[in-house]
C-alpha cells in the first residue's frame, strides 16, 4: 500500500481545544501538500479556512465531544457549518440516549442532522469505548437506517479509539450504503493499513502525516 493510497483515505485532524490559527494553517497546508482526503478542523475555524483555501475539503465536528446537546443545537451547528464551507460532517450521537436504548430517539435526530447537511457527508461518531456489543449492533442500524454516510468509531476524547474487531463488527451490521471510519488511537503506519484492509473508507488521526512523510 503506497503513501499516496493512504493519505487518500486519512481525514487529517486537528480537535485539541488549544489549537491555534497558525497550527490550523498548517493542518490545512499539509492536507494540499499530501492530498489527504480532507482536514477535520474546530467549527469556528471552518469559514476562515474556507475563505483560505477554498479547493480544501473540509470536514467539522457537531455535538462534540460528548454528543449530549439538544438535537436542535446539533441541527443548528450543521447548518452553520456547510453556510461556512465545511464539506462534511462529523457528529456525535447521543450517548445517553444509546445508554437508554431510545435507538428511535437516536435515528430521529441523525435523520433530523442529515436534512440539514443536505448533499454534504455525514459521518455518525458512535464512541465504542462506551458501548457493548449489542448497542454497538443497534447502532449500526439506526445510522444505517437514518441514512448517514459514514460510522465512525471515536472521538478521540473518549477512554480508547478504534480497534479492529470494532470495524469487523461494524461490517457485518451497516448497510451497504454505509461506510466506516476508523478514528482515535491510530499511531502507527501498520495500524493504518490493518484498517483500510478491514474495509475503512477513513482514518481519522492527527499523526497521519509525521508517520508517513519521508517513508516510501
Amino acid at each position: 500500500m503506497t503513501n499516496e493510497e493512504i493519505f487518500a483515505k486519512i481525514d487529517h485532524t486537528l480537535l485539541a481545544p488549544t489549537a491555534t490559527l497558525m497550527q490550523i494553517r498548517t493542518l490545512c497546508i499539509e492536507a494540499l501538500d499530501y492530498k489527504t482526503a480532507s482536514v477535520c478542523i474546530p467549527p469556528s475555524y471552518v469559514k476562515q479556512m474556507h475563505e483560505e483555501f477554498p479547493t480544501l475539503n473540509i470536514c467539522t465536528v457537531i455535538g462534540f465531544p460528548l454528543g449530549y446537546e439538544v438535537t436542535r443545537a446539533k441541527v443548528v451547528e450543521a447548518e452553520q457549518a456547510v453556510a461556512d464551507g465545511a464539506n462534511e460532517i462529523d457528529m456525535v450521537v447521543n450517548i445517553t440516549a444509546v445508554k437508554n436504548h431510545d435507538f428511535d430517539f437516536v435515528m430521529e435526530e441523525i435523520q433530523a442532522v442529515k436534512r440539514a447537511c443536505g448533499d454534504h457527508i455525514l459521518k455518525v461518531i458512535v464512541e465504542t469505548c462506551y458501548l457493548n456489543e449489542d448497542e454497538k449492533v443497534m447502532l449500526c442500524h439506526s445510522v444505517t437506517t437514518a441514512g448517514a454516510d459514514y460510522i465512525k468509531t471515536s472521538t478521540g476524547f473518549g477512554t480508547d479509539g478504534a480497534t479492529k474487531d470494532d470495524i469487523k463488527l461494524f461490517s457485518k451490521n451497516i448497510g451497504k450504503n454505509v461506510k466506516m471510519k476508523a478514528a482515535g488511537g491510530i499511531k502507527s503506519r501498520e495500524d493504518m493499513e490493518d484498517f483500510i484492509r478491514l474495509g475503512c473508507s477513513r482514518l481519522g488521526t492527527s499523526s497521519g502525516v509525521k508517520i508517513l512523510k519521508n517513508k516510501k
